[in-house]
């Protein structure tokens, strides 16, 4: 492969990888919860960080289901930083989240740490880890008194 089609298929892989993380935000948002799973390797892992990690795609779409049935979660995703090798990546992308729980107004943010690993069906989720830096009703805010 010529230095320029490496180049080229590098910036097709980055371009891959960002968009499962847009996809995963806009499933959340639309309660989309096959097609969450989906964006997941076929043995891949979710730790939401509030129970222990979820894996497999029949696992994650339950869990996701028993998640998302806590309220409605609106994340936004941006700055995702991706670091390719060959086959697999990490990444890690930031989230702005806001949510609604109990009839609560919620605000969050924090971090996904990915890995990744492209498959016959193109890059999917190996591992994802939600780290919130604050997750809180939104009339109190994040800020210490």
């Amino acid at each position: 492969m010529s230095a320029h089609d490496a180049a080229v298929r590098a910036l097709v892989d980055c371009e891959d990888i960002r968009d499962l993380a847009r996809r995963y935000a806009h499933h959340v948002w639309r309660n989309e919860l096959e097609e969450l799973a989906e964006l997941f390797a076929p043995d891949g892992e979710m730790d939401p960080g509030t129970r222990p990690p979820i894996r497999g795609r029949a696992a994650l779409l339950a869990g996701f289901r028993e998640m998302l049935a806590a309220g409605t979660f609106l994340p936004f995703v941006q700055q995702h930083i991706v670091e390719l090798d060959g086959d697999t990546a990490t990444g890690t992308c930031y989230i702005d989240l806001r949510a609604e729980v109990d009839g609560e107004s919620m605000i969050g943010a924090g971090w996904y740490g990915d890995r990744y690993t492209r498959t016959t069906e193109g890059w999917r989720i190996q591992s994802r880890k939600l780290t919130l830096r604050f997750f809180v009703p939104l009339r109190d805010g994040w800020a210490k008194k």
